[in-house]
């Protein structure tokens, strides 16, 4: 990131005086904020009092301070939280769209994401489709005169492709369409689509920016123009975050820098020692020199996390065995937190996907965390030689 990054982190959007001399922020854990007179509230209702908190659905004083440091992050104009990261992208796709509008969306995107945008929004009459991406022409063919929406992740959540966002951001604007992506793998540490031209960026703050698997949570960025219909949606679904749940973020937020360093380290580490492991036969990365890819993602992306999937050399038997020999990865879902984890990527998804998107049935995501990585290395080695004895 632009240098004095860390600094901002931890002290950007923050004022000691205004609580005390509180060096960490306080929790505002209040539903109501009362007026000092008559004459404040008709201000108020003139517009005339930005800063002023009536009701924490709709403003917070610790919410606010995690908005306006996310929004510097990201290079935005503005920032909502959310108590979820699908709250997030409901809100910011419905924000843009109306009854008889189209999305286009890349195949490989979070499942809850696609089936929102697939069969949810189908009720309201918007239609969607579905490209695989890499090739820019798939996703040009694909938009009809009625497309108002590209959604995308860059990398994506099943196999970590990465995708034009310059010449993406730009098909879209010549047409006049708008751009949502999903940057929670990479994180804002690690890269910014808004600099590449995308409209709005969403976060599941679950993951990495929490980073200590005790929080679910949401973040919009965008346009000072486009933050007020994701504002609306926010107010009017109610899917707000807590003042408790914006603390743990602000509190997780002071080490993701250290802790993206140290993922992205790891997890080369790991990759490395897959890449070469005869059972393995591909790790998708795109941190490694030799993925394909690699040359686009350096040019978007300052680094790479710890996230990532491969595929065993063998069937059944021998992945169950390999997933239930492991001491230090635990099997969960989500990731992004201190602690390395594994799931099996094939039994997650509904078939009819599965088989669109070429999952293979032998496919394993795992989640580097901030353990030694030569004791996460340790750990699938002994995994290995037992499911394969």
């Amino acid at each position: 990131m632009d240098k004095g990054t860390r600094t901002k982190i931890q002290h950007y959007g923050e004022d000691y005086s205004k609580f005390l001399g509180a060096i960490s922020p306080p929790i505002f854990e209040a539903s109501n904020f009362a007026f000092s007179s008559y004459e404040e509230v008709e201000e108020h209702q003139e517009g005339k009092l930005k800063d002023k908190f009536t009701y924490t659905r709709g403003g917070n004083p610790t919410v606010r301070i995690l908005e306006n440091k996310i929004a510097m992050l990201e290079k935005g104009d503005a920032c909502r939280a959310f108590s979820s990261g699908m709250g997030a992208i409901t809100a910011s796709i419905l924000s843009l769209i109306k009854g008889g509008d189209h999305i286009v969306c890349l195949r490989g995107v979070y499942n809850p994401a696609y089936e929102f945008i697939d069969s949810y929004l189908s009720r309201f009459n918007v239609s969607s489709s579905f490209v695989e991406g890499k090739d820019l022409s798939d996703i040009e063919s694909a938009i009809r005169p009625n497309t108002r929406v590209i959604y995308l992740e860059s990398p994506n959540s099943l196999i970590f492709e990465v995708f034009d966002l310059r010449e993406i951001a730009r098909m879209a604007r010549e047409r006049g369409i708008y751009t949502i992506i999903d940057n929670t793998w990479a994180t804002p540490y690690f890269q910014n689509p808004i600099e590449y031209g995308i409209d709005v960026v969403v976060h599941s703050a679950s993951k990495y920016l929490g980073g200590h698997s005790d929080v679910v949570a949401g973040l919009v960025i965008t346009s000072k123009e486009l933050i007020k219909g994701v504002s609306r949606e926010l107010n009017l679904i109610g899917s707000i975050i807590g003042p408790f749940e914006a603390w743990l973020i602000l509190r997780g937020l002071r080490s993701l820098p250290s802790r993206m360093e140290l993922h992205q380290n790891n997890a080369m580490k790991v990759a490395q020692y897959l890449e070469n492991h005869p059972r393995v036969i591909k790790v998708n990365y795109p941190g490694l020199p030799s993925n394909p890819q690699h040359q686009l993602a350096i040019s978007q992306l300052r680094g790479f996390s710890g996230l990532m999937s491969f595929e065993l050399d063998g069937g059944e038997k021998e992945l169950r065995k390999f997933v239930n020999n492991l001491k230090l990865f635990a099997i969960a879902v989500s990731w992004g937190g201190y602690e390395s984890l594994i799931f099996p990527t094939g039994r997650g998804f509904p078939k009819d996907r599965k088989d669109k998107v070429k999952i293979s049935p032998q496919l394993l995501r795992i989640s580097v965390g901030l353990e030694d990585a030569e004791d996460l290395i340790e750990d699938l080695e002994n995994a290995f030689k037992k499911a394969f004895d």
